[in-house]
């Protein structure tokens, strides 16, 4: 800020970073999406609850989406709303560490269920081990593997590996990018959390889904006279560039301004830029279940 003074985000408001409107403003929003995304995703874990047809094993990961969905809406987005209301983070450091722990285990989890759903999906259609009859342990596998990743990117900055403090407009907390604080590693844990929990998604994404297209286009070619097969083309083709998209959307934003501070320590920056990206990424927890369930019917 103009004057160079910092007061702790702990103890004092920080309007001197961010106008009081512009916080208030971000309590609305955190408060909207409590409010579309917990029933949203609520709706879709009773919906599969209470429809036997639903609980198919193909299935299991986009309820796995659903409970992650809740995690950031109930223990990342109602702290962050209550900092927001009142400017700052008021509820300290332990909570701090748990908040930030809680969305990014969250959103990770949904990152991963979304590579899991590409890789599952790429498996089923393009056959590439043969004929392979995908079951219930196949799918319970996937959805376990979600969380060992996720821990693997959440856990580390509570036991040293980098640590969660409050980022942008210092309202809520995620892993620390933005210092060298002595002790924490924290450029080892921002390289580890770009290649593994970003650039592998992406690849493994961009791969399954791009496999998927090519494989419906040639069995569309070889039916060429057959209504149906080339409007299943074409909704396999807008269910594979939606999922892309959202994919994109709520995690490139992110992860360019991380990378961006990373290679420009001591860069000038304002609040506001440094929390829209991670604001992008809690998002992701009201669309993608629209995105992810009404596209896989």
């Amino acid at each position: 800020n103009k004057t160079g003074i910092v007061r702790s985000p702990y103890e004092y408001p920080q309007y001197y970073m961010v106008d009081p409107m512009i916080y208030k403003l971000l309590a609305f929003y955190m408060f909207f999406l409590i409010c579309t995304g917990t029933p949203i995703n609520g709706l879709t874990l009773f919906v599969t609850a209470q429809n036997k047809k639903l609980r198919q094993p193909l299935n299991y990961i986009l309820v796995n989406l659903a409970v992650a969905g809740l995690i950031m809406c109930c223990f990342g987005f109602t702290i962050t709303i209550t900092s927001a209301v009142n400017g700052y983070f008021i509820l300290g450091p332990t909570f701090c560490a748990i908040e930030g722990f809680m969305a990014t285990l969250g959103g990770e989890v949904a990152l991963w269920s979304l590579v899991v759903l590409a890789i599952e999906r790429y498996i089923v259609v393009c056959k590439p081990m043969g004929s392979f009859k995908f079951t219930g342990t196949h799918a319970a596998a996937g959805v376990i593997s979600t969380w060992i990743m996720a821990l693997a990117c959440a856990a580390p900055p509570l036991f040293g590996w980098s640590r969660y403090i409050p980022e942008g407009m210092q309202c809520s907390c995620g892993p620390d990018y933005y210092t060298l604080a002595p002790g924490f590693n924290n450029e080892s844990y921002v390289i580890y959390m770009f290649i593994v929990h970003f650039f592998i998604p992406v690849f493994l994404i961009f791969f399954t889904y791009g496999s998927l297209v090519m494989t419906v286009k040639a069995a569309a070619a070889q039916q060429q006279d057959s209504a149906s097969t080339q409007k299943a083309e074409k909704e396999v083709t807008r269910m594979c560039v939606l999922m892309v998209l959202g994919f994109l959307v709520a995690w490139t934003p992110y992860a360019t301004f991380a990378g961006w501070i990373f290679l420009n320590k001591g860069a000038a920056f304002t609040a506001l830029t440094a929390a829209l990206p991670a604001f992008f990424a809690k998002s992701s927890a009201l669309y993608n279940p629209v995105i992810y369930v009404l596209m896989n019917k």
